[in-house]
């Protein structure tokens, strides 16, 4: 039995990344993402919720419940039509009762008891629908769920500086490259990295959402373990060493919160050690907590 959740959550993480691109942008040559106007580098929300994801398909292996709805290479519309389908659903006729809302089109507005079913049964078999929610209308016309897990994107606390690497491979693969190149199988590439970036992303969870899409105690169990180990598994040659090292939870006495979150988030400062010009590693900062600074009614849970 799902226990449900009666308290609002913020949260902080930091983590960091040493030699290595943490998210490359694909409309700048898969470049770090960057603040042009500060040089501070940048994570996006998905890429986070991506390692997430992933997480979560390695260690609950699909178990009922805990399939995932956005996985690599799938096909969205295929999976919701599936799930709708099994429910003897289709979103393309009438609703079986006309009084029940609108005929479910690209261009009608999806609602009716069948709709929240279908949304409902969406939510129970896929944890990061009922975690993050999910636009259903990218094709037949589902609604949208919205989650109560909702991420930030992440910012480095100093501007940070990328690389470019010039890489070769000893090998071609054509025989038309191997014609083109005369015999000399030779061919370069690049690749870019920040020799250090130190990040800190934010979180919120809302309580109320999670009673509406069936996020319970059980799943927010399974997304702190997430949060934890997401970098754990995700490791590639191109994402050099990244390294989660703080996670901090505020816990709300209540479902609407007791403060606001950017008070929550200000008792947490982080800066360079004195004399540290360069820093290279997360030694090289302070990470410092006000606790006096924190409002009554909210709980501190140092995870990481």
């Amino acid at each position: 039995m799902m226990t449900e959740i009666n308290n609002r959550y913020d949260f902080l993480f930091i983590f960091d990344v040493a030699d290595g691109n943490p998210n490359g942008d694909p409309d700048a040559g898969n470049l770090p993402r960057i603040d042009p106007e500060t040089g501070h580098g940048l994570v996006s929300d998905v890429c986070i919720k991506r390692k997430l994801r992933n997480y979560v398909l390695l260690s609950e292996e699909c178990r009922e419940g805990y399939d995932v709805f956005v996985k690599e290479k799938s096909v969205l519309n295929r999976t919701m039509l599936d799930t709708f389908e099994k429910m003897g659903m289709n979103l393309d006729e009438d609703p079986i009762d006309a009084s029940d809302g609108q005929k479910r089109t690209k261009k009608g507005k999806a609602q009716g008891s069948e709709i929240d079913k279908g949304q409902a049964e969406m939510c129970r078999r896929f944890f990061d629908v009922r975690t993050f929610g999910a636009v259903m209308s990218t094709g037949p016309n589902a609604g949208q769920v919205r989650g109560p897990v909702q991420i930030t994107f992440s910012r480095s606390v100093d501007p940070i500086v990328t690389l470019e690497h010039t890489i070769t491979r000893m090998a071609v693969a054509t025989e038309k490259e191997a014609e083109k190149q005369g015999g000399d199988n030779r061919t370069m590439g690049r690749k870019n990295t920040v020799p250090y970036g130190l990040y800190i992303g934010r979180g919120f969870i809302s309580a109320a959402l999670a009673n509406q899409t069936g996020f319970c105690e059980e799943d927010l169990a399974v997304f702190w373990k997430a949060v934890k180990e997401m970098f754990e598994h995700d490791r590639s040659a191109a994402r050099g060493l990244m390294s989660l090292r703080k996670l901090i939870v505020f816990r709300h006495a209540s479902k609407l919160g007791n403060a606001p979150a950017h008070k929550l988030f200000e008792t947490v400062s982080i800066a360079r050690k004195e004399g540290v010009e360069v820093p290279r590693n997360f030694v090289d900062y302070e990470v410092s907590f006000d606790k006096g600074a924190v409002p009554a009614g909210i709980e501190v849970h140092d995870m990481v």
